[in-house]
């Protein structure tokens, strides 16, 4: 069974910067990924996806502020995450898109002052 794994989530201040990871215990050639969010009292949803050649898609709210990438070999997906604003505090997951397995445990974004 697969298994993800996120890190770098944390608290950081309105206009601060994180970079999440994602590692996935098995492969990711010819799989389209993503990142998805879940605020308290939200539905979990997309934030960003990677197609297997590379081109991306985000949420609106976050166009021009996050980026995902990918490194097949290394099994990994990433999310920039830039300007981030207190809107954008959630639990982060990677994930397959669409998503069809098991979720890992998340990654916690917190931004406030």
């Amino acid at each position: 069974q697969v298994q993800l794994v996120e890190s770098g989530g944390g608290l950081v201040q309105p206009g601060g910067s994180l970079r999440l990871s994602c590692t996935v215990s098995g492969t990711i050639f010819g799989i389209y990924m993503a990142w998805y969010r879940q605020a308290p009292g939200k539905q979990r949803e997309l934030v960003a996806r990677i197609t297997t050649d590379g081109s991306t898609s985000y949420l609106d709210s976050v166009k021009g502020r996050f980026t995902i990438s990918r490194h097949n070999v290394k099994g990994a997906v990433y999310l920039q995450m830039d300007s981030l604003k207190p809107e954008d505090t959630a639990v982060y997951y990677c994930n397959n898109y669409p998503s069809t397995g098991a979720w890992g445990q998340g990654t916690q974004v917190t931004v406030s002052s």
